[in-house]
């Protein structure tokens, strides 16, 4: 059994006018909904550029936090590419760290040797569903001058995450078949109104 710990998810998107009938069907199968708007940058390593031209990925460092609560702490989290399509043809299955941190997530992530690429802002829907997290959100652009949000046009699209809301690691006692089989049954629960799948970004 692998030592990682991993991100189990699936991936959707929809136009606004079918964002009612979603909510509604997602909130009664669902044990909490609350509203959401994160922000969110993402890091890339100071040597990005060389590792590119040796043909490498470069591991992304991404920091969120929730606005509209003045006590959340930053979240940093990194993923690893995602687990061949062959061994996880149903979900997208993927190493997945995190860590929480008080204080400056900038001065955190250059501390370890990142620097900005982009920052965005996600507002919309979080629910719970045992021991998953679904994220509906709109991604709005970031004023230059201010640097906060800019709303979202009423046409632009929405889009779904449905996954793990923490790690799993692959046990005998807990293997990832079980998060692969909750993540398919919103997909099931979705079929018809919301179109859910697996991506490899």
């Amino acid at each position: 059994m692998s030592s990682h710990f991993y991100e189990v998810a699936l991936f959707g998107e929809f136009f606004a006018q079918d964002l009612k009938p979603i909510v509604n069907r997602i909130t009664l199968h669902s044990e909490s909904s609350q509203q959401m708007h994160y922000r969110e940058f993402v890091f890339e390593p100071i040597d990005a550029p060389q590792q590119r031209e040796l043909g490498n990925e470069p591991v992304l460092l991404r920091a969120r936090k929730e606005v509209t609560s003045p006590d959340s702490k930053w979240v940093l989290y990194s993923y690893l590419k995602p687990e061949s399509a062959r061994v996880h043809p149903e979900a997208t299955v993927r190493p997945w760290s995190t860590l929480e941190i008080d204080g400056d997530a900038m001065a955190f992530a250059s501390a370890l040797g990142y620097i900005k690429r982009s920052q965005i802002y996600k507002r919309g829907y979080l629910f719970r569903k045992g021991s998953l997290v679904i994220q509906m959100f709109q991604q709005e652009q970031v004023d230059p001058k201010t640097s906060k949000p800019i709303p979202a046009h009423a046409d632009t699209l929405w889009e779904v995450e449905v996954k793990t809301a923490s790690p799993v690691r692959n046990t005998p006692e807990m293997p990832l078949s079980v998060s692969v089989e909750a993540v398919m049954e919103i997909q099931i629960l979705m079929k018809g109104l919301l179109d859910l799948r697996r991506q490899d970004s």
